[in-house]
């Protein structure tokens, strides 16, 4: 399994905005059956963050759902909100509750 986390940074007053967006390629991303999670949160401590989970069956999954024109229109959508790129890590899933 392959997991990433994502740490989005929105310019004042957007985070809102980029988390809807981030909300509406989890929708997207939940059509492919190799996408096992994909969560969206708020950081409590940064009214500007937005943090991003995803698991994956593996990363040829992940990086095949980039192409899909409606994930870039909505990727399109989010940069302009950024403050900077995101940060965060990729994963390689070993065990856990829930996998």
């Amino acid at each position: 399994m392959y997991a990433m986390t994502g740490t989005l940074t929105a310019q004042a007053g957007q985070r809102k905005q980029l988390a809807e967006i981030l909300v509406q390629a989890s929708r997207l991303v939940s059509q492919y059956p190799e996408c096992l999670k994909y969560i969206v949160a708020e950081d409590v401590s940064d009214e500007s963050k937005v943090v991003v989970f995803e698991v994956w069956t593996d990363k040829e999954a992940h990086d095949a759902s980039l192409k899909n024109d409606k994930v870039r229109a909505l990727i399109a959508q989010a940069l302009p909100l950024l403050i900077g790129a995101p940060t965060g890590a990729e994963l390689n899933v070993i065990g856990g509750h829930g996998v």
